[in-house]
């Protein structure tokens, strides 16, 4: 009986750090897919990028390249591409740039 009570607090703490954000992550994924858009930038879990340009219940046809168009199981989409913000340079990379460089003097 004394054995019992650290084994159920492993179980718990199994449940608490490795299942529960597990379930978390997958109903996100879940819910990623259901919704979907016409025109959509996605990734598939093979790594192919595309544009959605029909779906279907289970079945998406994305466009991979110009007048390249492949189906896909809607289970199969890894994620939606967000599109990327531009980055502003630093403006101290611009002054060191524009800074006239010392050289050593030899003695």
């Amino acid at each position: 009986m004394g054995y019992l009570i650290p084994i159920i607090i492993l179980f718990f703490l199994l449940w608490l750090i490795v299942l529960r954000p597990q379930r978390r992550r997958q109903m996100q994924q879940l819910n990623m897919q259901d919704e979907l858009h016409l025109d959509d930038e996605i990734i598939t879990a093979g790594g192919m990028h595309g544009y959605i340009k029909q779906l279907d219940d289970s079945v998406l046809t994305i466009e991979i390249a110009r007048g390249v168009r492949v189906r896909v199981d809607r289970r199969a989409i890894a994620g939606k591409v967000q599109p990327e913000e531009p980055e502003a340079e630093p403006e101290a990379i611009e002054a060191a740039d524009e800074s006239p460089q010392t050289e050593r003097a030899e003695s």
